[in-house]
């Protein structure tokens, strides 16, 4: 059975910082792409940041460049969000997927469950 397991929301002041992460099994976790995708109260989902399956190449969304860094651990097939300089408008749940595809093609084959983020003061 594939499963997406996400960790480490939680509620942070302005600033703060937290540390996602997504234990992954039922595939074969280093041949995927991964990537974080979040959605906001009454917005669609917005792709946050993606590696690729060796995890030698990253990319973030504009919003998030500079603040947030994606890794993976292949050997124990996690993989991470750091969130840093967090601001109110990162509120939202955030779900880690994996693909066969390029992590910037928005296709995936498999979704977590998500894990809620809300930076408030």
């Amino acid at each position: 059975e594939v499963q997406l397991v996400e960790s480490g929301g939680g509620m942070v002041q302005p600033g703060g910082s937290l540390r996602l992460s997504c234990a992954a099994s039922g595939f074969t976790f280093s041949s995927y792409d991964m990537s974080w995708v979040r959605q906001a109260p009454g917005k669609g989902p917005e792709w946050v940041s993606g590696i690729n399956a060796g995890g030698g190449s990253t990319d973030y969304a504009d919003s998030v460049k500079g603040r947030f860094t994606i890794s993976r651990d292949n050997a124990k097939a996690p993989v991470y969000l750091q969130l840093n300089s967090l601001k109110p408008e990162d509120t939202a749940v955030y779900y880690c997927a994996a693909g066969a595809a390029h992590y910037t093609s928005g296709e995936y084959d498999y979704w977590g469950q998500g894990t809620q983020v809300t930076v408030s003061s």
